[in-house]
């Protein structure tokens, strides 16, 4: 080396030391002292960038670059605490900058990155949100939708250390999710997240990273039709299946482990709304692996009542399937509250999800299945041991329609102009206070009195006489049903499903 270049790196050494002492020890930073960060990093990239151009052959010649590009990747984490200062650096290179570092060569050097962008995008300060979204909306021209996603399938969860860089990996999507949802659609639609989340669930073994994959997935799909329908293109439903069935007799171990397991049924019951997913279900003998679970009686038992209660949900081929494989005996021991014993069982407002899920369950099988010997061993249920399930029904109808009645007495002692409450919303209030459970009570005791069955029929009218209620009562909750049927699934299945409801309530008069 000549004198003039000995000179020139001892005065860029100089230059960095000193950078390097402006910032050293800064609790709250400048955007003055955060440029000269911000500096100082891109700096030392081109360094080894260089280094790295100049000798691809010989590491020994660029290491010492990277150790010093990955000391300044940790000292940039000091711009965690100063938000907002993003909007800011971003025009001077901050996004991209840390986006190309998510392709570098060394891996120690992209899982730095990924560590650092999680720091970055996670804040819960609602003071924070401009500055996140601003690096967030630059991340996402940067390409690092693309980049975080690659690197996933680069890095080796053997190794501990790239373990933890696809843990921080997710973190940032999870993070630039939560600051911009449409990314969920658009990091879907780029990239090949879904496949490497599917692949990752199916893994036998269970750690953190698998639970960490199962939440993003159900994340992924939770608000986006877009992505349901593509999960269930690449044989999504089948591979979710797979991944629940190692559970069909057997619990989690740990509290991580179960919460790992609801993710995943979130995900089937999200990957279950559209149409040709609930016939990939029904193919892949998804009714069968529920039925089976739920006889298995572990802690799966409430999530594969809450699944086919998605599945058979205006879907009558799940309804006749689920009749066919023997389902109805145990769907009814579910219905006559004979469940499973278990800590989360205690809980009462699992108990009541789970009762309400079993009811929607028996709701859709009535409207599934229409006639034919299916629906006569369906209203068989009804007769066995002296009506018991009547019984049951009516006390359930009992329940819901005082919760209900409660609500709306409480309505009518309240100024309601004072609470600026229009009609939708009242009708809302007592949706949640259980109007909706109380109306498929109704439909369900409906559909028992169209069928003509005399003995059915005296139960019920005795019942009521008891319960000081008459069928205008039943008609009564039916018709406002009827009224509030929604179009969701299109204007012909909203008239479908008002013109039975009108024959049932014709049926009661």
């Amino acid at each position: 080396m000549d004198a003039a270049a000995a000179a020139a790196q001892k005065r860029k050494r100089a230059e960095q030391e000193e950078e390097q002492a402006a910032t050293d020890g800064l609790d709250v930073l400048d955007l003055r002292a955060a440029k000269r960060l911000l500096l100082g990093f891109e700096r030392r990239l081109r360094d080894n960038l260089e280094a790295r151009m100049k000798h691809p052959d010989d590491p020994a010649r660029f290491a010492d670059s990277e150790l010093a590009l990955h000391a300044e990747t940790d000292r940039l984490r000091l711009l965690a605490g100063a938000p907002e200062l993003f909007p800011d650096l971003v025009p001077l290179g901050l996004a991209s900058s840390l986006s190309s570092l998510l392709t570098h060569d060394n891996a120690d050097l992209a899982a730095a990155a990924a560590s650092l962008l999680a720091d970055l995008t996670d804040s819960d300060d609602p003071s924070d949100l401009a500055g996140v979204q601003a690096l967030a909306d630059a991340l996402v021209d940067a390409n690092a939708l693309d980049l975080l996603v690659h690197n996933l399938s680069r890095l080796s969860e053997a190794d501990p250390d790239e373990a933890e860089a696809v843990h921080h990996s997710l973190a940032v999507l999870e993070n630039l999710i939560d600051l911009r949802p449409h990314l969920a659609d658009l990091v879907c639609d780029r990239t090949k997240v879904l496949r490497w989340l599917l692949a990752r669930v199916k893994a036998r073994d269970f750690e953190a990273n698998k639970q960490y994959a199962s939440e993003i997935l159900a994340i992924l799909l939770q608000n986006s039709p877009a992505n349901q329908k593509r999960l269930g293109q690449m044989n999504g439903v089948d591979g979710l299946l797979q991944a629940v069935a190692m559970y069909k007799s057997r619990d989690p171990r740990t509290t991580d482990e179960e919460e790992m397991l609801e993710n995943l049924f979130d995900c089937l019951c999200c990957v279950l709304m559209p149409l040709g997913n609930k016939e990939r279900f029904v193919k892949a003998e998804g009714v069968e692996l529920m039925i089976i679970i739920m006889k298995q009686k572990k802690s799966a038992y409430s999530s594969a009542i809450r699944t086919l209660d998605f599945a058979m949900t205006r879907f009558p081929p799940a309804c006749e399937r689920f009749v066919d494989v023997l389902g109805l005996k145990t769907a009814f021991a579910a219905f006559m509250g004979k469940i499973p014993v278990n800590k989360k069982n205690k809980n009462e407002s699992y108990q009541e999800e789970l009762e309400e899920r079993i009811i929607s369950l028996v709701a859709s099988l009535f409207g599934g299945i229409t006639k034919g010997s299916r629906r006569i061993r369906l209203l068989g249920k009804f007769v066995e041991n002296e009506c018991e399930k009547i019984d049951r029904l009516m006390e359930l109808y009992i329940r819901y329609s005082d919760r209900v009645k409660a609500e709306t007495e409480r309505f009518e002692s309240l100024d309601l102009d004072d609470l600026e409450m229009d009609d939708d919303e009242r009708y809302n209030r007592k949706l949640e206070a259980g109007l909706y459970t109380l109306q498929l009570v109704a439909l369900i005791l409906g559909h028992i009195w169209h069928s003509g069955n005399t003995q059915m029929r005296t139960r019920i009218e005795l019942l009521l006489r008891q319960n000081k209620l008459t069928k205008d009562d039943v008609k009564e909750i039916l018709q406002e049903y009827h009224d509030n049927i929604g179009d969701l699934d299109g204007p012909e299945e909203k008239e479908k499903a008002q013109g039975r409801t009108k024959e049932i309530i014709a049926a009661l008069s």
